[in-house]
């Protein structure tokens, strides 16, 4: 069930001049990822093929997906006209895909699934929560807001799952820790690489990823605060079975706060070169 309606969104509201167009390029690509969500319920629903109130779940999660995608590709298409989100969609769908075939998970188990789901949403909940609190036009900052908060939930759902499936696989603590630092890093893969360049550069151009990724992380990176990544660790810490809200957990966050930064200033760096 839906929280919220993208038409009762105040779509008036929008305010031009206080659009930032590093943002743009940001929420153009997201738009997409979130839009593709109903590949991710086909895929999770041959993994979970015997549990139908997983599946049930994960439909409904891909509703709440495909709103967002939606939400943020209008917004793209005030704040750039011109630009066409379902074009952009169509065109990211022809270049990067996911097995939709396979009847088991890619990370070796239900259990580390739903470990890697947990970090999807992690992810996602800081970014627009950091997204909101660093752009000024208030229809964006509205809809950022509105899917931080669906994310969260999304992670509790699958954080709940999780905990019924830890009852019958038995993960450890250090392998969940390896499957969640594996989908951390995916990141860096094509996925959102392939976002940025569908949605921000033309078809004459040829994909290169380490370009597309540097302008994507470049930008999505510089709104994050040492805020963003203390509730991440949290979320971080909970779901591989570490005590949050500890002295570790402060540690980490600081830690993680330090690399971001610099991989940030290190994307923008290359993102520099590559567009020289």
């Amino acid at each position: 069930m839906k929280h919220w309606h993208i038409d009762q969104l105040d779509w008036g509201s929008f305010d031009p001049s206080r659009v930032d167009p590093d943002l743009v390029a940001v929420v153009k690509a997201a738009s997409v990822v979130e839009r593709n969500g109903v590949d991710y319920a086909v895929y999770l629903n041959h993994v979970f093929s015997d549990d139908k109130d997983f599946q049930e779940a994960a439909d409904n999660w891909a509703l709440e997906e495909v709103q967002h995608g939606d939400a943020l590709g209008r917004w793209a298409m005030l704040a750039e006209p011109g630009w066409d989100y379902p074009a952009a969609f169509d065109r990211y769908r022809s270049t990067f895909h996911i097995d939709l075939d396979t009847t088991s998970s890619v990370r070796g188990s239900r259990t580390g699934e739903l470990i890697a789901r947990c970090m999807v949403e992690t992810g996602t909940s800081s970014f627009y929560s950091s997204l909101a609190d660093a752009t000024d036009e208030p229809l964006l900052k509205n809809i950022c807001k509105l899917i931080a908060a669906d994310e969260y939930r999304h992670f509790k759902l699958f954080y709940d799952h999780l905990n019924r499936y830890l009852r019958r696989e038995k993960l450890g603590p250090w392998k969940r820790t390896r499957i969640a630092l594996g989908r951390i890093t995916e990141s860096e893969d094509d996925e959102l690489a392939s976002a940025y360049y569908t949605t921000n550069e033309p078809p004459s151009v040829p994909y290169d990823r380490k370009r597309c990724i540097a302008g994507y992380m470049s930008r999505a990176l510089k709104s994050y605060r040492q805020k963003h990544i203390d509730r991440v660790t949290g979320m971080v810490f909970k779901t591989i079975g570490f005590k949050p809200h500890s002295r570790l957990h402060m540690l980490a966050s600081r830690a993680v706060y330090a690399l971001i930064r610099q991989r940030q200033r290190s994307f923008a760096k290359a993102a520099q070169v590559t567009s020289a």
